[in-house]
């Protein structure tokens, strides 16, 4: 299931010649993900309180158009496979025009907090989410 989150482009947030910054991007891919999950009533901080961390793994996009000042972004994420103890997020950022402007891949996995060890996603987790 495709979560949306809405980001308006701040002027802090464009280059010089008036277009959103690419390392701005990383951060919208946090907010919107950490929001999806707020969503389906699982907290970034409760998770992180109980032990278990998601480190980034790795992260892909591919821009396509231009972000510019003052424009409402859609930040679209969504879990494509059921995660084991890797979990892949797919992302889309679409303008107020409904123009695609990057698409985008984080590979996160599930870690106990104290030692940084691998774990399985827990059952309660997996609960929460639906799988394409």
């Amino acid at each position: 299931m495709v979560y949306t989150h809405k980001v308006r482009v701040r002027y802090a947030e464009c280059d010089q010649m008036g277009f959103l910054h690419h390392s701005v991007y990383a951060l919208y891919l946090e907010e919107a993900r950490t929001e999806q999950m707020r969503s389906k009533g699982i907290t970034y901080k409760e998770m992180e309180d109980s032990g278990l961390i998601m480190p980034l793994r790795s992260m892909s996009f591919e821009f396509k158009k231009a972000g510019r000042y003052d424009d409402l972004l859609d930040i679209e994420v969504w879990i494509a496979e059921k995660p084991t103890i890797r979990c892949t997020f797919h992302y889309r950022i679409i303008n107020q025009h409904g123009e695609v402007l990057s698409t985008a891949t984080t590979e996160m996995f599930y870690a106990r907090k104290s030692d940084l060890r691998p774990v399985k996603v827990p059952q309660i987790i997996l609960d929460k989410y639906e799988f394409n």
